[in-house]
């Protein structure tokens, strides 16, 4: 599709939605996006939603207006945020992570909600179904559990005399509590204990690390929006505490030891489409969840041999991308 004005793209479809029709009196629609996270930690997700809605013409600024809402891991402000965008008349709410999701459905029945990326919404009460999403939320999600899952098994392959793992892990996100039950009993069949590293805000991890390092082998980073926001400090922390750990792909960028998971950009620039499609009169509640269907493996041999790791070769030559 051509660049173009929102008007002409909408053309004739604005007699008989309502919300094509308001758009179309604003000259440009207008995009809230609602985040638990800052916009520093997601800038490359930002960048894949901006391409996103460039391969349908919309070009912020232009064609299309955003209003941004970070909570900045403080979870308690997203429905006052959430709120504030509702107040504003945005034509679409555009949400990141399980708690942003949960406060936009829990602000509006009837705006438009796209999930950029959600764990798990049919576990935590966001929608119907994956199929039949209902109501007004439709989006992308990932197979939240069962990364985090893969996660335990592939530490266990990378250390087989592993007992004891650390789960860093934000206990305010509801998506969270599914995520460390269907983790733990993965572990329970390799013979490994689970334990929650829980943190809220960044200002704690320092103090989180010292208490936990001695009590842990290795550590799994669960993709929460503090931990996307801040994979640097996290996995110095890791390197510095002497522990292996495995998370997100940006996270073994960023000196993790490994990562298993998707592509979270990419993710992101599909909720573009979404974007068109609602703007062309298509109902949420008939547009079925995206689930991931590309995963990664990656290890960081720069990490390894930070830490006097010695990665085994096997895994070496299962991994997707080898950071030299």
């Amino acid at each position: 599709m051509t660049r173009r004005q929102f008007i002409t793209l909408l053309g004739g479809a604005a007699i008989t939605s309502p919300l094509a029709a308001s758009a179309q009196q604003r000259a440009m629609p207008l995009v809230g996006l609602l985040s638990g996270a800052d916009p520093v930690g997601y800038a490359a997700q930002l960048e894949g939603l901006r391409l996103g809605l460039l391969d349908h013409g919309f070009v912020e600024g232009r064609t299309i207006r955003i209003e941004y809402r970070w909570a900045e891991s403080k979870y308690d402000r997203l429905p006052a945020l959430a709120a504030d965008l509702v107040s504003r008349g945005v034509d679409i709410i555009i949400t990141q992570g399980t708690p942003a999701a949960l406060a936009a459905k829990r602000a509006t029945s009837t705006i438009p909600i796209v999930m950029a990326v959600v764990g798990n919404p049919v576990e935590t009460g966001i929608v119907a179904s994956v199929a039949r999403p209902g109501g007004n939320i439709t989006g992308s999600s990932v197979f939240y559990d069962e990364i985090n899952a893969k996660r335990v098994e592939l530490l266990k392959d990378l250390m087989p005399p592993l007992a004891h793992v650390g789960v860093l892990v934000n206990p305010d996100n509801p998506a969270n509590d599914s995520v460390m039950r269907v983790a733990t009993q993965t572990a329970k069949t390799l013979n490994i204990i689970l334990q929650p590293v829980n943190v809220r805000r960044v200002e704690e991890l320092e103090a989180v690390f010292e208490r936990e390092r001695l009590r842990i082998e290795a550590l799994l980073v669960v993709d929460d929006g503090l931990a996307i926001a801040n994979p640097r400090r996290i996995a110095e922390l890791a390197i510095k505490g002497r522990l292996p750990s495995i998370g997100f792909r940006e996270y073994c960028q960023a000196g993790g030891l490994a990562a298993y998971g998707v592509d979270f950009p990419q993710i992101w620039r599909s909720a573009g489409a979404f974007v068109d499609k609602i703007l062309k009169g298509k109902k949420p509640a008939d547009l079925p969840i995206e689930q991931a269907t590309r995963f990664e493996f990656m290890i960081n041999m720069k990490t390894a041999k930070a830490l006097s790791f010695d990665v085994p070769p096997a895994m070496s030559a299962l991994a997707s991308t080898v950071i030299e």
